[in-house]
């Protein structure tokens, strides 16, 4: 299965997440990752939903989408006409003879320590999701507390505009 995100700008009103969400789960698709901000225009909000399937379950999903009223555009992002970043935060273990290596590590990725702790770091990573992967897998030796991302947002490149 392939995964495709869609930008969706809706109207900024409380039940309109509800309403997207539950469109996917009365069809039976599953949203991979949901990310929800208010725009410049604070009566509109743009939503960022990857999913995964193929052609024809995107082509339903934008159709069902398109149907609601709250629905103002619909657009399938492509990955080498948009800029595509996701931001994770991590706790890892970090003892003594270990911290330097991590913040070696997250050097590399251009990541931050946001938080020291006696035995652990909270680091932040922002890029691609495969970066966030990456550093993820390079930091899983030392012992990965937890972690969460925050799923992906997008913006087109150049000049174009969402309406």
């Amino acid at each position: 299965m392939e995964k495709f995100v869609l930008s969706v700008l809706v109207e900024n009103k409380a039940g309109v997440l509800s309403r997207v969400s539950g469109l996917f789960s009365r069809r039976g698709y599953n949203i991979d990752s949901l990310t929800v901000c208010e725009t410049s225009n604070p009566q509109q909000s743009r939503m960022t939903i990857v999913v995964s399937g193929d052609e024809y379950i995107l082509d339903q999903i934008q159709k069902q989408l398109a149907k609601l009223v709250e629905v103002i555009s619909i657009k399938k992002c492509e990955k080498a006409s948009s800029c595509q970043r996701e931001m994770a935060l991590i706790k890892v273990r970090a003892e003594g003879t270990n911290r330097g290596t991590i913040i070696e590590t997250c050097d590399i990725f251009r990541a931050h320590i946001v938080d020291v702790g006696i035995d652990s770091v909270v680091v932040e990573a922002t890029g691609s999701e495969e970066k966030v992967g990456s550093l993820i897998r390079l930091l899983e030796p030392f012992g990965i507390l937890e972690y969460v991302k925050t799923g992906l947002t997008v913006l087109d490149r150049g000049s174009v505009v969402m309406k």
